[in-house]
């Protein structure tokens, strides 16, 4: 780990030029330029359409979907969720980002408050963080023990078994950035007014806290990737990119009515990976 980076200083107003021009390819990613809008807005309006087709699908046959979002402080996790309900109807799709515990629900069982919203027929339900919280930000910041986050490694695929042996589809997504990229989407947050209200006191904490993330990560992802629930990582330095591949994995294993393979594509592999994939990388942080 870079002692530059250690050292860097939020509060200045000017992003340091070396952080600056190493943030897109941070952590290995495989693009050196974004993705330009040109190739981007009619490959998303197409998928946009899938996911209208794939949405009267789900509500004609009933199906439930769960789509988890994991990731790093400013991953785009919020960003991907926005632009995949779009163009979704609200009362059947819809985003949940639970608070903090109240005292009655940090004495429940763990995984109880986020049972009360998993997806009834024909809906489609999306989790800005989910109960993975527990074997990241929880246990990152001391918030729950290591004997409890061990327990929730143990629980969490049989949770997930639960889920899929009843019928629902889960995906789930991590999405994984370069820490340069990190602090310089910090750094736009904190210096932009109408943006600053997505830093939090736990999120300035985090950037002292790389290593721990990291070790985090990789526990979390090989304890709970499973055949029933597997995780799909995405490294989401260009949220363009990660944004088109998180929508063309979600449309990549169902049929439907009028279905248009061309439009969805495949996810690019230089991006999507598998956990073991991932882990491999002689560079993942």
């Amino acid at each position: 780990m870079s002692a530059d980076l250690d050292d860097f200083d939020l509060e200045n107003p000017v992003l340091p030029e070396a952080v600056d021009k190493a943030a897109l390819t941070s952590g290995g990613f495989p693009y050196a330029q974004k993705l330009d809008g040109d190739v981007y807005e009619p490959a998303m309006y197409g998928l946009q359409l899938e996911l209208v087709k794939l949405q009267a699908h789900r509500q004609a046959s009933g199906e439930r979907v769960l789509i988890l979002f994991e990731g790093r402080d400013a991953a785009g996790k919020g960003g991907a969720i926005k632009t995949y309900l779009e163009n979704l109807n609200p009362r059947h799709n819809f985003s949940v980002a639970l608070p903090k515990p109240s005292d009655r629900e940090a004495s429940q069982w763990y995984f109880q408050r986020y049972a009360d919203w998993l997806p009834a027929a024909g809906e489609q339900v999306l989790f800005d963080r989910s109960y993975y919280n527990r074997a990241g930000v929880e246990l990152v910041m001391g918030f729950c023990t290591p004997e409890e986050a061990e327990h929730f490694l143990e629980e969490a695929p049989q949770f997930e078994r639960m889920l899929t042996r009843d019928g629902i589809k889960v995906f789930k997504f991590y999405l994984d950035i370069g820490r340069e990229m990190q602090l310089k989407r910090f750094h736009d947050r904190h210096h932009d007014p109408l943006k600053t209200w997505k830093l939090t006191s736990i999120d300035y904490k985090a950037l002292k806290l790389w290593d721990a993330y990291s070790a985090a990560r990789d526990r979390m992802l090989e304890r709970t990737d499973s055949p029933h629930a597997s995780w799909t990582v995405i490294r989401a330095n260009d949220k363009k990119r990660a944004r088109l591949a998180v929508i063309q994995t979600v449309l990549g294993t169902p049929d439907f009515a009028g279905k248009s393979p061309a439009a969805v594509g495949l996810p690019d592999p230089r991006i999507v990976l598998p956990v073991p994939a991932l882990l491999a990388l002689p560079e993942k942080d």
